[in-house]
């Protein structure tokens, strides 16, 4: 028997729902990519840009995914053989590192944990180490989506000054940027970037880099430097020169209508109902987690993301139930990567999602452990119902 004929949920961390405003506004024809309308989609978008990172600095478009702004952000401001700092909290700082190494780069890992965030004072007591500077830059991730973690990023910026370290800091907001607060300037982000599959409720294909004036700085110098990725290049006079070639207009049609969206809500707003369902979220989780079976996968509260909330499985049949929530109610969760592949599952809440769609799945989940004998407590949705009506 099955319960999935109707509108499905898709409630994996990315790419995520895409809202029906978005899909018309790529079902036009294509335009002239040197003059019109094109012209004024590449300006707000950009100026879009700066408005989300919330910053006074550069930004720039490529037709990638979040790993081709990761080589953007590495090529355009370090040279072959630079010392480059991981924080380790998770699997994507950790493949930030990675596409480090391929560029030839000096990779080294402070290590962590998947259960929780970056230490601030192990990161200062390391740079504190580093008389000689030869760290050249410092990479995180401000929301890992295969841990569940949220790093403070504000707080880690307080480290690298109290350490007087010259490091270049960049931040990966692929999976919070739209979702929870980030301040690039005023919190002394030199580097930041993210992708459109996720909070900022796009088709894959298009990543973002936004650069302060520390990192203009350090292009000049730069040696690692790609025709396609070059920001010297994309803001030459042309239009074409922003995107090294034919612009990708339809994804940058949708991108428009998804900041008109973002902010005919207000990105304030935007962040407010990302951590109201987040924590709905996660009144549900606590009240299953009672009885063993599950549990989060971070352990400290206040480094549980306000996108995705990973429940780790201590006993019960992680694949049962994603079989279940989709095949039977139309719900599609995540399964854990990584170190954690198999061992639990991955709830999303973020971009393009209402209380009716959590609610839904968090109904799903909990119908799923009842009918498959997995121990839990009772109540979890009523939990975060409550939780809800209390905080509207």
């Amino acid at each position: 028997m099955t319960l999935r004929n109707g509108k499905e949920f898709l409630m994996i961390p990315g790419p995520t729902n895409v809202p029906e405003e978005v899909l018309r506004a790529i079902h036009r024809p294509a335009v002239d990519i040197y003059e019109g309308p094109l012209l004024e989609t590449t300006g707000f978008c950009l100026h879009g840009l700066q408005r989300l990172f919330r910053t006074e600095g550069k930004t720039y478009i490529y037709s990638a995914n979040g790993h081709g702004a990761w080589d953007a952000a590495l090529c355009n401001t370090l040279k072959r053989g630079d010392k480059v700092l991981v924080l380790e909290s998770g699997r994507f700082a950790l493949g930030w590192g990675e596409a480090a190494n391929v560029l030839d780069l000096d990779i080294e890992v402070l290590p962590g944990a998947w259960d929780k965030g970056v230490d601030p004072a192990h990161l200062q007591e390391r740079l504190k180490q580093d008389t000689a500077h030869e760290i050249k830059a410092i990479l995180v991730v401000q929301v890992d989506t295969a841990s569940g973690v949220w790093n403070d990023i504000a707080a880690l910026r307080k480290a690298i000054d109290t350490a007087s370290h010259p490091a270049l800091f960049m931040v990966d907001t692929i999976a919070s940027l739209g979702c929870m607060p980030f301040e690039m300037d005023a919190w002394g982000v030199d580097v930041a970037l993210t992708g459109s599959q996720k909070g900022l409720m796009c088709p894959p294909g298009l990543s973002f880099v936004a650069a302060g004036p520390k990192a203009d700085k350090a292009h000049e110098t730069a040696e690692l430097r790609t025709n396609y990725t070059d920001w010297t290049f994309r803001q030459g006079p042309e239009h074409y020169q922003k995107y090294c070639g034919t612009p990708p207009e339809h994804l940058l049609f949708a991108f428009h209508k998804a900041l008109d969206l973002i902010f005919e809500e207000g990105l304030e707003k935007t962040w407010h109902r990302h951590a109201l369902l987040g924590e709905a979220t996660r009144r549900a989780v606590a009240v299953w987690a009672e009885k063993g079976a599950v549990d989060f996968n971070i352990t400290d509260a206040h480094a549980r993301s306000n996108s995705v909330t990973v429940v780790r499985f201590n006993e019960g049949d992680v694949a049962a139930l994603r079989t279940f929530t989709k095949e039977v109610c139309g719900v599609t969760i995540g399964g854990t990567i990584g170190e954690l592949s198999g061992k639990g599952i991955r709830i999303a809440h973020m971009g393009h999602v209402n209380a009716v769609m959590l609610l839904g799945t968090l109904s799903a989940i909990e119908l799923g452990f009842q009918k498959l004998g997995i121990p839990h407590g009772r109540g979890g949705v009523q939990a975060a119902m409550d939780y809800l009506a209390g905080a509207l």
